[in-house]
């Protein structure tokens, strides 16, 4: 396995990982949401208070932690480059030309690659790492269930996120071996120019998508093979139902989002 920990899911007994899914989920929608509305220090520290609560509430490792954060780091510096050249501004270093280095710009730079680390870290710790992918899946068709009545197939939805989730650390992992496979043949990955390196990545791309859609063909052929025929008269042998600590914890969780919202603006 390899260190690739976006949809991965470890086992434990905390709190979090006992919490009802439907809970998991709507907290960690909320926080997505409001994460934007954040653009003062104090309610980002508040809100990095709360996330850091959250890492120690599900016992999680400081270094799982990272490697959840680390496949985002390319996009998180791309965001805050963008950011720090575009945002027009007072100038603190000309460089060439139009490119120009602005208060503003570096200002906007640092809260957008904070809001994408808080995204992911507070995503990541109420649903991939604490919550299964079947639980998942149960927890998006009870909450989307009102929207049966309209022929809108939320089994087939839940259906689709479970198996993304699921095939996400696969499909990593497989990534991972045809790019071993491929420098023992010579493929160098490290050096060369940018446009180099990104046509290198032609090499893996291409057995990676032929590797996908032969894992979706068998998935369906086994799917088929058992009669599978999507959610209609299925049960479930563990029913989600919501307990007293479920409730205590959304309560505070949400007295706690109201605080920090408050923080960022009446101050």
């Amino acid at each position: 396995m390899s260190s690739f920990t976006i949809g991965n899911y470890y086992p434990g007994n905390s709190l979090i990982h006992r919490l009802d899914p439907r809970v998991k989920l709507g907290f960690s929608l909320v926080l997505m949401i409001i994460v934007f509305f954040l653009n003062k220090p104090v309610p980002l520290a508040l809100y990095g208070a709360g996330i850091t609560s959250l890492i120690f509430l599900a016992k999680i490792d400081l270094r799982t932690v990272w490697r959840t954060v680390k496949p985002i780091l390319f996009i998180t510096s791309f965001a805050f480059v963008l950011n720090m050249f575009s945002v027009p501004g007072k100038t603190l270093i000309e460089i060439a030309g139009p490119l120009k280095i602005t208060a503003e710009g570096l200002q906007t730079g640092v809260l957008m690659a904070v809001r994408l680390i808080f995204l992911i870290i507070g995503s990541s710790i109420l649903m991939t790492l604490t919550t299964t992918s079947l639980l998942l899946a149960d927890s998006v068709e009870s909450l989307l269930a009102p929207l049966k009545t309209i022929n809108v197939p939320v089994h087939d939805i839940s259906m689709m996120i479970s198996i993304a989730l699921r095939f996400i650390p696969t499909l990593a992992d497989e990534a991972d071996k045809i790019r071993k496979a491929q420098s023992s043949r010579g493929a160098n990955y490290d050096t060369g120019g940018f446009m180099q390196r990104i046509r290198g990545l032609v090499t893996i791309l291409i057995p990676l998508f032929v590797s996908a859609i032969k894992r979706a063909e068998e998935l369906a052929t086994a799917m088929e093979s058992r009669c599978y025929r999507g959610g209609e008269g299925r049960t479930k042998l563990n029913q989600l139902h919501m307990k007293v600590r479920d409730i205590i914890f959304l309560v505070m969780g949400l007295v706690v989002v109201t605080g920090i919202l408050v923080v960022q603006f009446a101050f």
